[in-house]
């Protein structure tokens, strides 16, 4: 049977997908609304994008941030710890150029629909320019992401402010005077409240729970570096001593007027933040509980605080999302993710998902090793476990981290312990670090 597979995206995943399965010359096609490769990091501020803010920079190092068949150091010199968001965008891009992917990608393309028709077809259906056709594929790949579809706190009452959901936030000049509460303890949110502190005249952030909060550095070297070197104890032991590091660290957080943890090390996706305390010690930022209810403009705190604000933004996550798929057939969207490695359906078995996991660090490295094992498989060097329904049982029954049960944390995975795991079913010369040319696509 001749392939001929569909990559839905052409962010970090897609490309990596896109990449691997170039280099084995199997036919393939990658879909992609935006104009250019990089997902989220392409920087604009249109909100029917999701995109990074003008400010962001990468929560984790670029040691452990990057694909290993083009590294940083093969990208360019001085690269900084950690990365801008336009450096990785043109980091994306430039692997996209070395391994001759744009010939294999249909930007402005929206894929509206992906039938399963038996375990050798798909029909795929998108829109481009307003024009709808559908095409026929062996297999399916989904690297859609899965930080585009906002995901909205309710609490009683109606504010009657402005309110934005932190995919609208693109900067901070447009919070210049304004007063402004941030919901959420994760990076977005820290990231917003510090960016609008900047210029607004106020800003509060509101916790429902204690989060840990981990600086870029420790000792000199990302933290994320030196974390590394404890990746051999167990995840149990690995996380005490992150609890021991961070309170000595920080210090007790009531000094920050910010609520305690009370959950362990792992059981909520740990925030990377330099600047949050430095702000609120400096009475920048305003801790707040959480939120009991709106009242017009003013907004009422669970311990009785009540304060009037211009605008709230709402860091609360998004939904893992993919509306191509009839709800019926797949929908992730609240309940568990049972799939093995992150990528193999129980049953359909030409369909693979790239990049649909949360690591305590970096997405695309493991979709990089992913990216190998399916091509492997589609090349007939691997097979899958002929018990893969028990083991994507097990995959949701015993994962890595015991994370509380919200739909933000179905599918997270221990960094260290899910590449060791891909590397696994790979052979040791894995790494491929030349292109393979491949001929423009005329096909529309």
């Amino acid at each position: 049977m001749k392939l001929k597979v569909a990559v839905i995206g052409a962010g970090p995943s897609g490309i990596t997908a896109l990449k691997n399965l170039v280099d084995q010359g199997i036919e393939a096609i990658a879909f992609d609304r935006n104009q250019n490769v990089g997902g989220n990091w392409i920087y604009t501020e249109e909100e029917s994008h999701s995109s990074v803010f003008e400010t962001t920079h990468i929560i984790s190092s670029k040691t452990l941030s990057q694909y290993e068949d083009f590294t940083f150091d093969e990208f360019e010199d001085n690269v900084p710890d950690y990365p801008s968001h336009d450096t990785l965008r043109r980091y994306f891009q430039a692997y996209a150029r070395k391994f001759n992917l744009y010939p294999s990608i249909r930007f402005g393309t929206m894929v509206k629909h992906c039938q399963y028709v038996n375990e050798s077809s798909w029909e795929v259906t998108t829109e481009k320019d307003g024009i709808v056709s559908t095409e026929n594929f062996t297999h399916l790949v989904v690297a859609n992401g899965h930080h585009w579809k906002p995901r909205y706190p309710h609490y009683p009452g109606e504010f009657s402010g402005e309110f934005l959901h932190s995919h609208q936030f693109k900067k901070a000049s447009p919070f210049e005077g304004k007063r402004v509460l941030v919901i959420g303890g994760g990076n977005s949110a820290c990231d917003v409240a510090v960016e609008t502190s900047r210029v607004s005249a106020k800003t509060s952030i509101s916790w429902r729970r204690g989060y840990w909060i981990a600086p870029k550095f420790f000792f000199g070297k990302p933290s994320d570096v030196i974390a590394e070197g404890t990746k051999w104890l167990p995840v149990k032991v690995r996380s005490f001593f992150n609890e021991i590091l961070l309170k000595s660290y920080w210090g007790d957080y009531k000094k920050y007027g910010l609520r305690p943890i009370t959950l362990p090390f792992g059981s909520t996706h740990p925030t990377i933040n330099d600047e949050l305390m430095h702000k609120i010690r400096h009475g920048k930022v305003q801790p707040r509980m959480d939120i009991k209810r709106y009242e017009g403009k003013k907004v009422v705190f669970e311990d009785g605080k009540e304060e009037e604000y211009d605008t709230i933004i709402a860091c609360t996550g998004y939904w893992l999302s993919h509306p191509f798929f009839d709800k019926e057939f797949i929908d992730y969207s609240k309940g568990p993710v049972p799939l093995y490695l992150k990528m193999f359906h129980p049953k359909i078995t030409n369909l693979y998902f790239i990049g649909m996991f949360q690591p305590l660090g970096c997405i695309w490295p493991g979709a990089e090793l992913q990216s190998k094992l399916m091509v492997r498989e589609l090349t007939g060097e691997w097979k899958r476990p002929k018990d893969i329904e028990k083991l994507c049982e097990m995959e949701v029954k015993k994962p890595h981290y015991q994370q509380i049960d919200t739909p933000r944390h179905t599918i997270t995975v221990d960094y260290h312990l899910f590449i060791k795991d891909l590397k696994k079913h790979l052979p040791k010369n894995y790494v491929s670090k030349n292109p393979r040319i491949v001929k423009e696509l005329t096909s529309s």
